[in-house]
């Protein structure tokens, strides 16, 4: 009976620690939702490591609260032992490209040498940044580069893409665009929702800039860096996806 007894209690025990995670969840839905109505759909509460910090997801935003919702924090979570900012460390894997599931047949394709190393790039014709990046793409060897045209930077942006989209060798009239100078001549009309497609999927992955890299194994990497650093990363990335 007392081998029952200890069973019972512990078991109670147990229960009772269950429905207090839950309980910190449902209060911090409940309250935010009913103090600030207009609050977006929260997607996922979690516990943090820090005592009564909770994370709260909406989409690939990240914000925290304790555990009534009486408070909401705005800001990065850095672990200072080891300098980590674990709020970027996140949103970073939220925000995550799987390099093999890219629609690339809404990408310029363009290559140099045998093309057996690949780079993703969301490019804005008007970006002076960009342009500086194609010209130092010109000494990258054997590499595959697929553009994403992203027009994010005005009505001007969207009306050159849609022209170099619409091109019979859209690749060449982009690069000599972006290269050279060359004026973009006027294409016939086209399908052109493919840019459409190419600016839902910048925002989904949190592209605000261009130029936008995405390497063979996910890493992304804002702005144009030197081709040095391009290629030392295309190396990296290279064995990462093979590993």
């Amino acid at each position: 009976m007392k081998r029952i007894a200890r069973a019972a209690a512990a078991l109670v025990f147990a229960l009772a620690l269950v429905p207090a995670a839950f309980a910190d969840e449902a209060a911090i839905r409940k309250n935010i939702s009913e103090r600030v109505p207009d609050f977006p759909k929260i997607d996922e509460v979690t516990k943090t490591s820090i005592p009564g910090l909770y994370e709260i997801r909406i989409g690939t935003d990240i914000l925290y609260t304790d555990e009534q919702g009486n408070y909401i924090i705005e800001g990065q979570l850095i672990e200072t032992k080891t300098r980590t900012n674990l709020t970027e460390q996140r949103v970073a894997k939220l925000t995550a490209i799987d390099f093999k599931t890219l629609p690339l047949k809404d990408a310029l394709v363009w290559k140099q040498g045998t093309g057996e190393r690949k780079l993703v790039i969301f490019a804005d014709p008007n970006c002076g940044y960009c342009k500086k990046f194609e010209r130092d793409l010109l000494t990258v060897k054997d590499v595959t580069v697929y553009t994403f045209l992203y027009p994010i930077l005005g009505p001007d942006s969207t009306e050159k893409s849609k022209q170099i989209w619409c091109a019979k060798d859209n690749a060449k009239v982009w690069r000599d665009w972006m290269i050279k100078g060359t004026p973009i001549a006027e294409s016939a009309t086209c399908d052109t929702s493919a840019l459409s497609r190419n600016v839902a999927l910048g925002r989904k992955h949190r592209i605000t800039g261009t130029p936008g890299v995405v390497y063979e194994d996910g890493k992304m990497q804002p702005g144009a860096v030197g081709a040095d650093a391009v290629e030392r990363q295309l190396v990296q990335s290279r064995a990462k996806s093979n590993g």
